[in-house]
């Protein structure tokens, strides 16, 4: 099978095109022929040994697949040949950039009729992000204002969505370009601001009458989370789910204290950790994107080889929604 390899970590330039055995399910898992995968910045952290566990290598990027189980394990009792999934690989053997993968039982998701799989594919890692970090993290409550920065990505524009659906009265969207901006407001956000502009802090301020945001999300890290911090409202959270930046930030505890502030770190690997909560979590997913609550923006699909020049244009925000590589 074709498949994505990195050998060392660096620039896109490191991802290559190799042929690997289709791997054997064992006892508990299956083998998905893969459909979509979808492309996301841990992936690029992972490229750049930057990811927050270590990266072995060699190592096949890619986390999030949707395809149709091809074979099941011996042990495997829920899923049949021929059902289509979804899932997030956990496994070491996994094979994400690839046009096979096994996976395990107990994280696979039915992929409901009438949903696509490039869809589906756009769900466990942005989806189950947003969700959590609203939810489980930022713990949003009805009426509540929520700040979501990078509103035209992936995670962004779900969140935009599902904070609405969570009950958020105002929700205030910030993306760099007009258009990125025009698409958070399609995806239901009340305000968009250009936070490549001084003072969009003090914009976010007036936008919400002096009080600031209970929730705020942040995934850019450096300046950005500074003045994040510096628009919360009291008792608010604001919940860090990256560092694209790659400029960390220096954290005074004292700082928080005034206004009962909450800085709260979030990592999807933890949710997984707790079935109860993936598994739900992932099914309200699906159920919102079936019954036409929820509305997926596809920045792009293209051919797995192209993989090298999908991680550039990530990386160089020429994007808008998910990114999708197909076998």
């Amino acid at each position: 099978m074709r498949a994505i390899q990195l050998e060392e970590y660096g620039g896109p330039e490191v991802l290559k095109v190799v042929e690997m055995e289709v791997p054997e399910p064992a006892a508990k898992e299956v083998l998905i022929k893969i459909e979509a995968i979808g492309v996301n910045y841990a992936d690029t952290a992972r490229r750049e040994g930057q990811y927050v566990i270590d990266t072995p290598l060699p190592f096949v990027p890619g986390a999030e697949v949707a395809g149709t189980v091809e074979e099941i394990g011996s042990d495997v009792t829920r899923f049949k040949k021929g059902d289509k999934v979804v899932t997030l690989l956990g496994s070491s053997r996994a094979t994400g950039y690839a046009e096979y993968t096994v996976a395990e039982e107990r994280g696979l998701i039915p992929v409901p009729e009438g949903v696509d799989v490039k869809q589906a594919v756009s769900l466990p890692l942005q989806g189950l992000s947003a969700y959590h970090i609203l939810k489980t993290m930022g713990r949003i409550e009805q009426g509540e204002t929520v700040l979501i920065h990078a509103a035209a990505g992936g995670v962004g524009t779900i969140a935009v969505q599902l904070a609405k659906l969570f009950g958020a009265s105002t929700v205030i969207a910030t993306a760099s370009t007009p258009e990125k901006r025009s698409l958070a407001i399609q995806m239901g956000a009340d305000e968009a601001v250009d936070y490549t502009q001084e003072g969009w802090e003090k914009e976010v301020l007036q936008l919400t009458g002096g009080k600031g945001v209970d929730v705020a999300l942040e995934m850019a890290g450096g300046d950005v989370f500074r003045k994040t911090l510096s628009c919360m409202a009291p008792f608010g959270r604001l919940v860090i789910y990256g560092v694209a930046s790659g400029e960390q930030s220096r954290l005074y505890p004292s700082s928080l204290m005034a206004q009962n502030l909450s800085v709260i770190g979030f990592f999807l690997p933890q949710i997984m950790r707790k079935k109860e909560l993936y598994l739900q979590s992932l099914s309200d997913l699906l159920g919102y994107l079936e019954n036409g609550e929820l509305k997926l923006t596809i920045g792009g699909v293209y051919p797995l080889e192209s993989a090298k020049e999908v991680h550039q244009m990530l990386q160089g925000r020429q994007t808008k929604g998910k990114l999708i590589l197909v076998p």
